[in-house]
Order: structure tokens, then sequence, then C-alpha cells
């Protein structure tokens, strides 16, 4: 604002200079003396109407046609009253005094604010030099939204990809240029000009395009095996909801809506380091348990799961990305006694993570005793285990559903909160001996190692769960079921309008559960702050919309009803439960609920006996020894 002030009145300064052979001797004093008397009110009138024009709140690092008309119009305006009002009022001036005066004002205001951002991009193109050669691109789309990510892609810093070539199905386009990028063909082109222009990266940028049509081009370009990316609707570019620059695969992490969980994990690797640590159950939450493990330098790692695809998949990841870690792989189940004592007397591991279980409502709803012996039955062999063989600190992988469960599994897993409870308790007492083992096999086959007595007696281990509700991605989730739907087609099926979950990512949920087992002191029931819950149907439309569809018209959402055991909403503590502030604002301490733990062992004892005899009054148990649990 100072400055176009004071380049108005340099402006037609120097235009009475122009105007008289560019001497100031020359110019008669009654020029100047109108000169003086008017230029501070016309400046102040100029800062007015560019005020009112807005000029002041364009970004000019953006500046295009809109803004050049804005100030060809300021400019007219302000110079054609200036010339009226002088002439009429002060004295006749030249016509040349104005003209240049006009034309040397326009030049300094609007030059400087596209001379600004000229350097802007000049430096953007310097900064974003780099060692690593671009990544060649190609754009399906010669549009405005192509334009917009054209534009987009050679202003962004971060973004090192040069757009080679366009792909438009109008062949009025073909051969012709957009700011020096041919317009190469149709999409029957798209092989050909893959092969000529290098092409690693394919942007699909017709937001008007129908589903099949996308569909149609979208097949041609998967033949090409270049990374594809899919332009959202445009109507979101225009309420910002989508930066173009930020434009990448579809992600989970996306569908939060808010910035990913970071954390400081120096207490972890100091922990860790050089520890002996065991995984059960290598699934989605298990396998990103390792990989954080396994980067903070453990002694050993040990992964114990029944299911040799999860345990063989991880082990070829982890192998390749840390060659040096002492990796071993267990296939077995923690139901086995005979062979979780062996693994653990073999291995002595110091710290546990227990992650095996069931964990699919509907399913457990149909196979009730199956979650009981996976999930607490199996949870307790493995617990006297690790107090046998000395495991320093014991972490269970718990849930919101262990929270006044309705379904089986939920009630399960409030068991093995209960199991964690019950050892601690009687380790803390020093009554670890009272601790009965549990058997499935014939008590002749029963494991009784040496000194089990004595080492009850020093048992010393540290039991604590660690409860969260769901996370995106995981292998029950609900995000790889609506990719799915949302490729094939649809509909994506929601059971309910109104259900609600709370969600993390994987790996937000792992490092808050490592900082947990850090915090840990024995018999804690760790509580993880998960943010909002968040609407299951709003999931599914922000994911129908990351793939560049609109939900409801491109994709229908279908309301298929709550499944068995299945609650509208979960909850993170019972009623009876409160709070306790840890160090860490997302990591809480849950109080324990009060139980009998004798009255408690013998009943799980006959619990284990109904399950593994596969009786049908299983249910009605669970509700005895939890009194939370209430089937829906």
């Amino acid at each position: 604002m100072v400055y176009d002030f004071v380049a108005i009145l340099f402006s037609y300064l120097a235009a009475l200079w122009i105007r008289f052979d560019c001497n100031f001797g020359s110019i008669p004093r009654e020029f100047m003396k109108a000169y003086y008397e008017t230029i501070v009110i016309y400046g102040a009138f100029c800062i007015l109407i560019f005020l009112s024009l807005r000029l002041y709140k364009s970004i000019w690092k953006f500046a295009s046609y809109t803004e050049l008309i804005r100030m060809i119009l300021a400019t007219a305006v302000t110079g054609a009253i200036y010339t009226f009002v002088v002439c009429t009022f002060v004295i006749r001036m030249p016509v040349s005094y104005f003209i240049f005066g006009i034309v040397l004002q326009f030049g300094l205001t609007l030059g400087v604010r596209f001379l600004y951002r000229f350097i802007l991009l000049l430096r953007s193109n310097n900064g974003s030099r780099t060692a690593v050669p671009p990544v060649n691109v190609m754009l399906i789309g010669a549009g405005a939204a192509g334009q917009m990510i054209f534009r987009d892609i050679r202003h962004a810093k971060e973004v090192n990809e040069r757009v080679c070539c366009f792909i438009d199905d109008n062949s009025n386009k073909w051969g012709r240029y957009i700011d020096g990028v041919e317009i190469f063909g149709g999409r029957d082109s798209i092989l050909a000009a893959c092969e000529k222009y290098q092409i690693k990266k394919i942007y699909l940028a017709i937001p008007s395009a129908s589903a099949q049509e996308k569909r149609d081009i979208l097949q041609i370009c998967n033949e090409t095996k270049c990374e594809l990316m899919n332009l959202p609707g445009m109507y979101q570019l225009y309420t910002g909801q989508v930066s173009v620059s930020n434009m990448r695969k579809v992600s989970t992490e996306d569908l939060l809506g808010r910035d990913p969980i970071r954390q400081d994990m120096t207490e972890v690797y100091e922990y860790i380091q050089n520890k002996v640590v065991m995984v059960t159950g290598v699934g989605s939450i298990g396998s990103e348990l390792c990989r954080q493990i396994a980067a903070h330098k453990p002694k050993r790692l040990i992964m114990f799961d029944m299911y040799e695809n999860n345990a063989y998949e991880i082990q070829q990841e982890l192998k390749k990305k840390y060659p040096e870690l002492d990796l071993h792989t267990i296939i077995g189940s923690v139901r086995d006694s005979r062979k979780v004592f062996q693994v653990f007397e073999t291995y002595r591991p110091q710290i546990v993570y227990h992650a095996a279980a069931h964990k699919h409502v509907p399913l457990m709803e149909d196979s009730p005793c199956e979650a009981i012996k996976n999930n607490a039955i199996g949870t307790y062999k493995t617990a006297f285990a690790a107090t046998v063989y000395g495991t320093e600190k014991f972490v269970l992988i718990s849930t919101d559903k262990a929270v006044n469960p309705t379904n089986i599994m939920g009630a399960s897993k409030r068991l093995c909160e209960m199991v964690i409870q019950a050892f601690d308790r009687k380790i803390r007492d020093g009554k670890a001996e009272e601790i009965p083992q549990l058997f499935t096999h014939w008590a002749k086959e029963k494991i009784q190692p040496e000194n089990i007595n004595e080492a009850l007696r020093n048992a010393k281990t540290e039991f604590v769960a660690v409860r969260f509700g769901n996370v995106l991605g995981s292998n029950g989730s609900v995000i790889p079921l609506f990719k799915k739907q949302i490729e094939a087609g649809g509909p994506v099926t929601v059971t309910h309008p109104d259900i609600i979950r709370y969600f993390m990512t994987i790996p937000e949920a792992v490092s808050l559960v490592l900082l947990a087992g850090t915090y840990a002191k024995g018999g804690e029931i760790f509580v993880l702050d998960m943010g909002e819950p968040v609407k299951i149907v709003t999931l599914a439309q922000n994911l129908i919309k990351m793939y560049g569809l609109v939900p409801g018209e491109d994709i229908e959402i279908v309301y298929s009803g709550l499944r068995p055991g299945e609650k509208l909403y979960e909850e993170k503590l019972m009623a009876e439960e409160g709070l306790k502030k840890t160090k860490n604002e997302l990591i809480h301490i849950g109080c324990p609920i009060p139980f009998d733990v004798d009255e408690f062992l013998g009943q799980l004892e006959i619990l284990m006996e109904t399950a593994y005899r596969n009786k049908g009054n299983i249910r009605e148990l669970v509700e005895k020894i939890v009194k939370t649990y209430h089937p829906a």
C-alpha cells in the first residue's frame, strides 16, 4: 500500500519531467504547483480504489488474468478521474502529462506485483533442483483440472516431477501444446506416449468422466505398470477439500481427518535395546509390533503364531530390512501348553507382547467356545509360562470391546484382562504358587518344569494390559472391505447409519502400546486416547470421494443391519473405572474393577473344561464370571 502511494506520486512527477524534455528547469511553475496541490489527494484516492477492488487481498504468487484486469480497471478509472478534475477545476495541463502518468502508474504498480511472482517462481525452480532426476508424468485430461495439476506440479517445491505430455479424447486438441507440453493424443495413445516419454506416473484428471469411462481408461493405464493417481471430483477442488499438490494414492490415514500422531520413542529404544522380546500373534497389530520393535535393536525377536502365512510374510520383510536382527519365527498355538513352555524355556523372553487372539465379532458369536479357548485360556497359559520363566514384563493387547461387552469376543477379552490382573495380584501378594496350571491334555502328559514352585515363589513378572479401539487397515477393518466394494463398482455396505467407532492407524496404536509398556509397574489397564469417535458411514463416504467418485451417485451405500453381538458404539472405560494421567497425554490408566481372584481362578478352570467340551452353556458361564457381560 505504501509502495503504491509512492509509486503514484513518482509516476506523475516523472510524467512532467518526460513531457518537458527530461529537464525539471523547463517545467512551468504553475504546472509544478498544480502537481503538488493535487497529487497527494490523488494518491490517497487511488489507494481507496485499489482497496475497493480487493487488490490487496490477492495472493500475487498466484496472480493471473483476473488480477491483470482489476489493475487495468483501477488505473483507467483513477487516471480518467484525475485528468477530469485537474483540467476542470485546477489548470489545463498537457494531455501527454496524463498519458505518461497513467502509463507509468500502471507499469510501476502492476509490474512490481508480477516481478514478485517471477522472483518466487525462479526461487522455487532453483530450490526444487535436485540431484535426483524428476519423475516423468502423464496427465490424462487437458481441461481445467489437468491444467490445475500441471501448474501445481510446476510450482510445488516438494514435488520432483515433470509433465511430459497430455492425453485427451478431444481430437481438436491433438498436436497442440499447453505451455510447451504436447497433447499427444487420445486414450488409444496412452501406451505409445508412455514408451516415448518413459512415463513413470499417470494422473487421471477428468472429474467429469463417468465411472465407466474412468474404469476403461484405468484399465488401459494398468497395462503400463505406471503409478496411477486419480483426481477427485472438481467440486472438491473448488471447496478446498483436496489440494492438488498433495494428491497421492488413497491412504487410510487420510480418513481420520487429522494429522498423524507422532511420538518420541526414545524411552522405547532404551527399554527394548538388547532385550529378548517375544510377540504372540503376528496379524495386523502383531506385525506392526515386530516392525517397531525390530527398529529399536532388540537382542532377539521371537515371533509366535499359529498362522504360517502371516508369520512368513513379516519374517521376510524383517529379514530384508534388518539383516543383522536375531529373528526367530515359531509356528504354534497359545492353546498348547507344551509348545508354549518349550518356547519360553528355549528363548527366555524378557518382554512379551501378547497379541494372539480371535477378534472377529460375528464369527466368534457362531463359535463362542473357540473365542474362550484361544483368547482367555490361551492368554492364561502364556501368562503362566511367562511367570515360570522369569519374564520381566507381559503386555496384553486388549480392546474397547472388553468394556461392557455385548458379544462373546469382547467378553473373552475382558476375561484376558482379568487373567492379567489376577496374576499381578498373586505375584504382588507373594502367592504366585497358588496360581493353578491349566491343562487341556492328559494328566500323565502334564508339564512340570524343574523347580516350578521355586520359580513361582520368586516370580516378579509385571502384567499389564493396553486397551484401544479399532485400527484402520487391519485384517478385520472395514476399510479393506470398503476398498474392494468400491473397486468392484459398489455398493458399499454399512451396518447402521449411526454406528460409530474409535479409530487409530496401526502404527499410531502400536507406538502408544510400546510407550505404555515402558510406563507399566504391574496391574495397570492402560487406555489409549483415540480422539473423537468416527461414524462408519462417514468413513465410507470419504473413501468413495478419495476414489474420485460421488457417494450415492457413482457408488451406493447400503445399510445391512447390525450383526450379532455388535454395538452402535464402543466404550473405552466401564462406569466403575476412573482415569489417571500418565506423562503422555494420549495414555491413561484405568482403575481396576475389584473381583475375587481365587474365585475367578476356580471359575476359569471350569470355563476351560466347558469350552473344550464345546458345551452349549458357555455363554451363561461367561456371564456369571464377567459381571459386565450382557449378550445382545
